[in-house]
């Protein structure tokens, strides 16, 4: 896929960002184009190789209209997990490492109803919020946020599902 300067990306590990420099570079004695990303939720830059992006699972930012499959992800009933955390935890990593938004909407959602339900050991809170910002970042060009309306956005469709999940304990307990 061809990236130009300004284009909006998502590099899986970081979250979405903008290509902000396409230029020649000499590393190692070898010259190869790469691209500059700013990633504007940790206020990180990344250069990526331009032949290797697609390896890297570079890729643009989802279009406007596809927000709302992203949001059906995040509204469908939970996944079934692997009860040891440990293996949930990889679970969770493997889907993460994909870069595929609606992977991340996915644990993003899961880990939510966990957090609600169970509650997360340490090592999940801090995926869950990673997953998160990945996933805000992207929500936010998507839908031509800034970044507090971002987190704000997806703290919302999050909580729109927490009176589902109450009911569904109380009848539980019945």
């Amino acid at each position: 896929m061809l990236y130009e300067e300004g284009d909006k990306v998502v590099y899986p590990h970081h979250g979405a960002g903008t290509v902000i420099k396409k230029e020649q570079r000499d590393v190692l004695g070898q010259k190869r184009e790469y691209l500059t990303i700013q990633i504007l939720h940790n206020d990180m830059t990344v250069m990526v190789p331009v032949d290797s992006a697609d390896k890297a699972g570079l890729r643009k930012v989802i279009a406007g209209n596809d927000v709302n499959e992203v949001l059906a992800v995040l509204r469908q009933d939970e996944t079934k997990m692997p009860q040891n955390w440990n293996r949930r935890f990889k679970h969770n990593r493997e889907k993460l490492k994909t870069g595929d938004i609606f992977e991340v909407a996915e644990v993003v959602r899961n880990l939510s109803l966990r957090e609600q339900e169970k509650g997360l050991s340490t090592g999940e809170k801090q995926m869950f919020n990673r997953a998160k910002k990945i996933l805000a970042s992207e929500l936010m060009y998507a839908r031509g946020l800034d970044e507090r309306e971002a987190d704000r956005f997806l703290d919302g469709v999050l909580k729109e599902m927490r009176p589902a999940i109450s009911v569904t304990k109380i009848n539980d307990i019945q």
